[in-house]
């Protein structure tokens, strides 16, 4: 499998390489995982702001269970359509554009005017949510060394256990700090800050060298597996080894 980037090799013993190396490998894996923590972060973090939600929208319990309810169901359809655009635009790619829903859905929440469009924001959290919870572990499993792809793959898991537990201690910091009728304001839309980590950070760890090969970017594929860290010999194996995979899928 070949492409018009094949005439980039990836770097030889002795020549000039960009930097990379196990440090972008680890920032690619914390960056992938980071998927993780925002998951239960945004997840749970509307446990903190139920009653002020009823209150300021006369909601009912069962306008007050569709409300709770409305990023699940984001969170259920992300999750089943999320795996065509991760294998057009790369799980980096797609990861960025819902990155931006992060942001936009932590933001959005936070300065809803109305019941319908916080509605229509924790729906698209839940859309990044669900669709990250798929894309996140494929492109740490492309990416990480094979020895240790299963406990990194797991990383996200802990990753959302870990964001449940800062969004609760995250709403009772907002409310001793803040506190008044504007605190469940600050405990949504402080779900953007990491958000906005994760967009910038996916700006900076390469594509999965296996979506590239995918793609006909061999070239490509030798200059990311360089950047984390791979030796120019096992880089031409592993490049090998992911065709004849492709070949046989």
């Amino acid at each position: 499998m070949t492409g018009k980037h094949d005439s980039e090799a990836f770097p030889v013993p002795g020549a000039p390489q960009r930097p990379g190396g196990r440090g972008t490998l680890a920032a690619a894996i914390g960056t992938a995982a980071l998927a993780g923590l925002l998951f239960g972060f945004d997840t749970a973090v509307i446990a903190g702001v139920t009653g002020d939600l009823t209150h300021l929208f006369a909601l009912t319990p069962e306008t007050l269970g569709i409300t709770v309810s409305a990023a699940l169901w984001g969170t259920l359809v992300g999750a089943l359509f999320a795996g065509k655009p991760g294998d057009t635009f790369g799980s980096r790619g797609s990861l960025r554009i819902l990155a931006a829903f992060y942001f936009i859905a932590g933001l959005g929440c936070a300065l809803a005017p109305s019941w319908p469009l916080f509605l229509l924001f924790r729906f698209l959290c839940g859309l990044a949510i669900g669709g990250s919870s798929v894309l996140a572990p494929v492109y740490i499993a492309e990416i990480a060394p094979s020895r240790h792809r299963g406990f990194l793959v797991g990383l996200v898991q802990l990753m959302i256990v870990t964001g449940i537990l800062v969004a609760y201690l995250s709403n009772a910091t907002i409310a001793g700090l803040v506190g008044g009728d504007t605190a469940w304001r600050w405990k949504l839309g402080v779900t953007a800050a990491p958000a906005l980590l994760f967009f910038i950070l996916l700006f900076v760890i390469p594509n999965s060298p296996r979506w590239l090969v995918a793609k006909g970017r061999r070239g490509e594929a030798g200059i990311a597996l360089a950047r984390i860290g791979t030796a120019p010999d096992a880089a031409e194996a592993e490049l090998s080894r992911v065709e004849q995979a492709l070949e046989r899928d």
